[in-house]
């Protein structure tokens, strides 16, 4: 139920009325597989537990980091923080004027006081809660680890065994989600020209250092989920990829293509794979093929209380999307 409401709620809310383009600076990371993870962000800088220990000092008061003063997770902080950085307007007389979203938080929440319940703060710990529930779990490879002989044909599964061997895919991209919680500095390309809103400032550039302020972070960034990549354009931290196949010849040569990054910055795992075209293209046919879960549309809401329609919950997209 918990995880139903968040799902219903995370598309309800609605921006406030001011000239404000809501743009950022750098591409966020997917929610895919994120309940993988204890921080957010290319930088890790949302969460208050776990890999952030330790990163109280930076904290400050007045920012979104200092939602991690709550104590919660990273999915959970930045569902908190977010919903003041996008601008959601979240309050009681709105959830209150659907009887539908009242009852869900009624039953979510039924050990928070009234008065406390229907808030910002609950508010976004449901958004959280759904994120948490998109998870990508019918891939092939995950098949093939069930018993299904046949969900990988044999490019894929030997591009699995380049994964787990010669590729060394597997040093970084770690764990079920295969995201690992580590940073790293792979000299790739920050956002640049029509890719960017705003200004890109240098401690968004220097990734987990601009975060921490140890220079032995600086230009590292989080290993990301290797699941769903095949029908994405803008992989690496800035977007500079835009196939998986490119990528995975960019790690095989190990040749940095941000020279602003300084060479005893780069990752002791950024080093040459000495792979082949054809091991390039199986490693390639395994990412992009063998990690695809083509089921996402299972967490699609089928309805919204509000009548509106999915995934922009206002009356304008309404009428944009001639829906509902």
């Amino acid at each position: 139920m918990y995880s139903t409401y968040g799902n219903y709620l995370f598309f309800y809310f609605f921006y406030y009325h001011d000239t404000i383009i809501d743009v950022q600076p750098i591409r966020s990371p997917t929610i895919l597989n994120t309940a993988f993870q204890d921080v957010m962000l290319w930088n890790g800088q949302f969460g208050g537990t776990k890999t952030n220990v330790g990163t109280e000092s930076e904290w400050t008061e007045g920012t979104p980091k200092a939602t991690n003063l709550l104590g919660f997770e990273g999915i959970e902080t930045q569902a908190i923080a977010g919903s003041d950085v996008h601008r959601l307007k979240i309050n009681p007389e709105m959830i209150l004027a659907n009887e539908t979203y009242k009852s869900l938080f009624d039953e979510a929440y039924p050990n928070i006081p009234t008065e406390e319940r229907y808030t910002k703060l609950y508010g976004a710990l449901a958004i959280a809660a759904y994120e948490r529930t998109v998870v990508a779990s019918e891939a092939p490879f995950q098949k093939w680890l069930q018993g299904d002989d046949l969900a990988l044909d044999e490019t894929e599964k030997q591009g699995a065994m380049l994964f787990f061997g010669k590729g060394k895919c597997y040093t970084c991209h770690s764990g079920p989600g295969l995201n690992g919680m580590e940073f790293h500095a792979l000299g790739m390309n920050d956002l640049s020209g029509n890719d960017v809103h705003g200004t890109v400032d240098e401690g968004t550039k220097k990734g987990r250092g601009g975060f921490t302020k140890n220079p032995e972070d600086d230009y590292a960034f989080k290993t990301p989920t290797l699941y769903n990549l095949k029908d994405v354009n803008f992989l690496g931290h800035g977007g500079s990829f835009t196939s998986v196949k490119e990528i995975i010849k960019y790690k095989n040569a190990a040749v940095p293509e941000n020279i602003e990054v300084p060479q005893n910055k780069l990752s002791n795992q950024f080093k040459p794979l000495g792979l082949t075209d054809t091991e390039v293209d199986q490693l390639t046919a395994f990412v992009a093929n063998g990690l695809y879960d083509d089921n996402l549309e299972r967490y699609v809401p089928e309805a919204l209380p509000t009548g509106e329609c999915f995934p922009n919950a206002d009356a304008k997209s309404k009428e944009d999307m001639s829906c509902n």
